[in-house]
Protein backbone atom coordinates (compact mmCIF):
# COMPACT_ATOMS: atom_id res chain seq x y z
CA UNK A 1 0.00 0.00 0.00
CA UNK A 2 1.42 3.38 -1.01
CA UNK A 3 1.80 6.10 1.61
CA UNK A 4 1.88 8.82 -1.04
CA UNK A 5 -1.32 10.76 -1.54
CA UNK A 6 -2.05 11.86 -5.07
CA UNK A 7 -2.75 15.50 -5.79
CA UNK A 8 -6.40 14.78 -6.61
CA UNK A 9 -7.15 13.01 -3.30
CA UNK A 10 -5.39 15.24 -0.78
CA UNK A 11 -7.40 17.64 1.37
CA UNK A 12 -7.12 21.31 0.42
CA UNK A 13 -7.84 23.80 3.16
CA UNK A 14 -9.80 26.92 2.29
CA UNK A 15 -8.07 28.81 5.12
CA UNK A 16 -4.58 27.88 3.90
CA UNK A 17 -5.51 28.76 0.33
CA UNK A 18 -6.84 32.20 1.31
CA UNK A 19 -3.78 32.84 3.51
CA UNK A 20 -1.41 31.83 0.70
CA UNK A 21 -3.26 34.14 -1.70
CA UNK A 22 -3.01 36.98 0.83
CA UNK A 23 0.65 36.58 1.81
CA UNK A 24 2.27 34.94 -1.24
CA UNK A 25 -0.37 35.31 -3.92
CA UNK A 26 1.76 37.46 -6.20
CA UNK A 27 4.11 34.48 -6.41
CA UNK A 28 1.25 32.11 -7.26
CA UNK A 29 1.50 30.10 -4.01
CA UNK A 30 -2.27 29.63 -3.74
CA UNK A 31 -2.47 28.34 -7.31
CA UNK A 32 0.41 25.91 -6.77
CA UNK A 33 -1.21 24.70 -3.54
CA UNK A 34 -4.50 23.99 -5.30
CA UNK A 35 -3.41 22.81 -8.73
CA UNK A 36 0.25 21.81 -8.45
CA UNK A 37 3.49 23.11 -9.90
CA UNK A 38 2.33 22.79 -13.51
CA UNK A 39 -0.43 25.42 -13.15
CA UNK A 40 -0.14 28.02 -15.91
CA UNK A 41 -1.79 30.80 -13.91
CA UNK A 42 0.50 30.19 -10.94
CA UNK A 43 3.50 30.74 -13.19
CA UNK A 44 1.78 33.79 -14.71
CA UNK A 45 1.75 35.30 -11.21
CA UNK A 46 5.47 34.65 -10.85
CA UNK A 47 6.27 36.15 -14.26
CA UNK A 48 4.03 39.17 -13.63
CA UNK A 49 5.71 39.87 -10.30
CA UNK A 50 9.18 39.44 -11.77
CA UNK A 51 8.26 41.90 -14.52
CA UNK A 52 6.73 44.35 -12.05
CA UNK A 53 9.76 44.69 -9.78
CA UNK A 54 12.10 46.22 -12.39
CA UNK A 55 9.14 48.26 -13.66
CA UNK A 56 8.66 49.90 -10.28
CA UNK A 57 12.41 50.46 -9.97
CA UNK A 58 12.44 52.10 -13.41
CA UNK A 59 9.58 54.37 -12.43
CA UNK A 60 11.33 55.40 -9.24
CA UNK A 61 14.62 56.06 -11.05
CA UNK A 62 12.96 58.03 -13.87
CA UNK A 63 10.55 59.99 -11.66
CA UNK A 64 7.55 58.20 -13.27
CA UNK A 65 8.34 59.06 -16.90
CA UNK A 66 9.63 55.70 -18.16
CA UNK A 67 7.13 54.07 -20.53
CA UNK A 68 8.78 50.62 -20.17
CA UNK A 69 8.58 51.12 -16.43
CA UNK A 70 4.83 51.73 -16.62
CA UNK A 71 4.29 48.68 -18.83
CA UNK A 72 6.31 46.40 -16.57
CA UNK A 73 4.77 47.82 -13.40
CA UNK A 74 1.30 47.18 -14.84
CA UNK A 75 1.95 43.42 -14.97
CA UNK A 76 3.23 43.40 -11.40
CA UNK A 77 0.20 45.39 -10.25
CA UNK A 78 -2.19 42.96 -11.93
CA UNK A 79 -0.44 40.05 -10.22
CA UNK A 80 -0.62 41.63 -6.76
CA UNK A 81 -4.21 42.86 -7.05
CA UNK A 82 -5.48 39.58 -8.49
CA UNK A 83 -3.89 37.74 -5.57
CA UNK A 84 -5.86 39.86 -3.09
CA UNK A 85 -8.99 39.29 -5.15
CA UNK A 86 -8.33 35.53 -5.12
CA UNK A 87 -8.04 35.60 -1.32
CA UNK A 88 -11.43 37.32 -1.14
CA UNK A 89 -13.10 34.94 -3.62
CA UNK A 90 -11.69 31.79 -2.01
CA UNK A 91 -12.45 33.03 1.48
CA UNK A 92 -16.07 33.88 0.70
CA UNK A 93 -16.86 30.60 -1.08
CA UNK A 94 -19.18 28.44 1.05
CA UNK A 95 -17.54 25.37 2.57
CA UNK A 96 -19.90 23.01 0.74
CA UNK A 97 -18.98 24.44 -2.67
CA UNK A 98 -15.29 24.46 -1.73
CA UNK A 99 -15.40 20.80 -0.75
CA UNK A 100 -17.37 19.86 -3.88
CA UNK A 101 -14.69 21.42 -6.08
CA UNK A 102 -11.44 20.70 -4.22
CA UNK A 103 -12.18 17.91 -1.71
CA UNK A 104 -14.69 15.70 -3.50
CA UNK A 105 -12.48 12.60 -3.18
CA UNK A 106 -11.59 13.00 0.48
CA UNK A 107 -13.41 12.11 3.67
CA UNK A 108 -12.45 15.34 5.43
CA UNK A 109 -14.74 18.39 5.21
CA UNK A 110 -13.86 22.08 5.52
CA UNK A 111 -14.80 24.02 8.62
CA UNK A 112 -13.88 27.63 8.05
CA UNK A 113 -13.71 29.94 11.01
CA UNK A 114 -12.87 33.50 11.86
CA UNK A 115 -9.38 33.24 10.39
CA UNK A 116 -10.80 33.18 6.87
CA UNK A 117 -13.03 36.16 7.65
CA UNK A 118 -10.05 38.20 8.86
CA UNK A 119 -8.05 37.24 5.77
CA UNK A 120 -10.95 38.42 3.58
CA UNK A 121 -11.27 41.70 5.51
CA UNK A 122 -7.55 42.47 5.31
CA UNK A 123 -7.43 41.46 1.64
CA UNK A 124 -10.25 43.86 0.90
CA UNK A 125 -8.65 46.68 2.89
CA UNK A 126 -5.14 46.31 1.52
CA UNK A 127 -6.23 45.46 -2.02
CA UNK A 128 -8.57 48.47 -2.20
CA UNK A 129 -5.86 50.73 -0.75
CA UNK A 130 -3.31 49.54 -3.32
CA UNK A 131 -5.77 49.87 -6.19
CA UNK A 132 -6.78 53.40 -5.22
CA UNK A 133 -3.13 54.38 -4.69
CA UNK A 134 -2.14 53.03 -8.10
CA UNK A 135 -5.01 54.88 -9.77
CA UNK A 136 -4.18 58.12 -7.95
CA UNK A 137 -0.50 57.95 -8.93
CA UNK A 138 -1.39 57.09 -12.53
CA UNK A 139 -3.86 59.95 -12.89
CA UNK A 140 -1.52 62.40 -11.15
CA UNK A 141 1.30 61.46 -13.50
CA UNK A 142 -0.98 61.77 -16.54
CA UNK A 143 -2.32 65.18 -15.58
CA UNK A 144 1.13 66.49 -14.65
CA UNK A 145 2.38 65.43 -18.09
CA UNK A 146 -0.56 67.21 -19.72
CA UNK A 147 0.13 70.41 -17.79
CA UNK A 148 3.81 70.21 -18.76
CA UNK A 149 2.89 69.67 -22.41
CA UNK A 150 0.58 72.71 -22.30
CA UNK A 151 3.37 74.80 -20.76
CA UNK A 152 5.77 73.67 -23.47
CA UNK A 153 3.28 74.61 -26.20
CA UNK A 154 2.61 78.05 -24.74
CA UNK A 155 6.28 79.06 -24.73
Amino acid sequence: MSTLVSASTRFRSKTITAALAFFLGSLGAHRFYLYGKRDFYGWAHVVGTLMGIPGVLLLIASERVSLPGWVLAFFGTVSVLSAFLAAIVYGLRPDEKWDAQFNAHTEKKSQSGWTVIFIVIFSLLIGAFLLMSALAISFQTYFESQVQAAKDLSQ
